[in-house]
């Protein structure tokens, strides 16, 4: 069995607001394998981004971790010294972010930034050496090796999004966050990128952790997804089993309303209402105003919890629902 790389227990994390507290992360738990690709999914402000930035510990001064654990390849990261953090990120865990595009200094060429990052965690490498390791990760990524001469602005988007994922490998992680990396390409560009991810974790032997609302794409590239709906993870598993059996309403609701060009066609459908706020506190479940399966007999107010209804598929349910 492949050794466990990355494990989350009970997480929660809010944001301190003028309005009040936004109960951004609700008691997470998952863990990732070493090779393994574990997937987030769900709708815009359901707090997949909040999870991503809490691992890395890169979160906002506003945000307060209330409760959970954090370990990485068996050492816990809650709780670290910013110093002892530096030596973490990048090193054993680093990140595409959402809109990575975007994020490079437009007046310093591509190669430098990407040693800026290998001189802050191989020190003792020559210029030469860093250089070589960069133009070995830009083949590996479908880039020439010119890139690191050429500045942003010279780069589409499809060869920034990439020089991304060098940056992301040039220090030799063990696990990668993916927060949506296609965001703003075409779909032939996304492909492609896809492809490219899926290479490199195959080829280097990575663990991935893929962030994304669009589940087509979480299944293309995930073992194992977790659908997260208002902070909470509703259901978990192995995306065959969470494909072929969809438990939870809310995950239901989201493979309904995407479009397959495989089996007979059908008429897509969209899920009534808005995500309740997360300044309120919400006590039982949070999904209840908006299933489509509710009934009377479910009681919204019933603590909800992960139960385990086949070997490693969970469903956040009460115990008087129907899901």
């Amino acid at each position: 069995m492949p050794d466990l790389l990355l494990e989350v227990k009970n997480l929660s994390m809010h944001y301190d607001t003028l309005d009040g507290n936004v109960d951004a992360v609700k008691d997470i738990s998952f863990s990732v394998k070493s090779g393994e690709s574990f997937g987030l999914v769900g709708e815009s402000g359901c707090g997949k981004t909040s999870v991503a930035m809490t691992l890395l510990q890169l979160q906002p001064d506003n945000s307060v971790i209330t409760e959970g654990s954090i370990k990485l390849d068996g050492k816990e990261l809650i709780g670290l010294s910013e110093n002892d953090l530096r030596k973490v990120r990048w090193d054993s865990i680093s990140i595409v972010f959402q809109g990575a595009m975007n994020a490079w200094n437009p007046v310093i060429k591509i190669g430098e930034q990407i040693r800026e990052a290998m001189r802050e965690h191989y020190p003792e490498n020559s210029k030469q050496e860093n250089i070589e390791k960069i133009d070995e990760l830009f083949k590996m990524v479908g880039l020439d090796g010119s890139i690191s001469e050429r500045f942003p602005h010279e780069l589409s988007g499809g060869m920034k999004q990439r020089a991304v994922i060098a940056l992301a490998l040039s220090c030799d992680p063990k696990i990668i966050i993916a927060d949506e990396p296609t965001t703003a390409l075409d779909v032939v560009i996304q492909d492609q990128i896809l492809n490219e991810i899926k290479k490199v974790q195959d080829l280097l032997g990575l663990s991935l952790i893929y962030i994304s609302h669009d589940i087509a794409v979480i299944a293309e590239m995930t073992d194992k997804i977790a659908v997260m709906y208002a902070g909470s993870i509703v259901e978990m598993g192995p995306t065959k089993d969470i494909f072929e059996n969809p438990v939870h309403s809310y995950t239901r609701a989201l493979l309904d309303s995407t479009p397959s060009i495989r089996g007979e066609k059908r008429k897509l459908k969209s899920l009534d209402g808005e995500p309740p706020s997360l300044i309120n506190k919400i006590d039982g479940c949070s999904f209840a105003p908006r299933c489509p399966d509710r009934e009377t007999k479910c009681n919204p107010t019933e603590h909800m919890r992960l139960v385990e209804i086949a070997p490693d598929h969970f469903v956040d349910i009460c115990s008087q629902g129907k899901q």
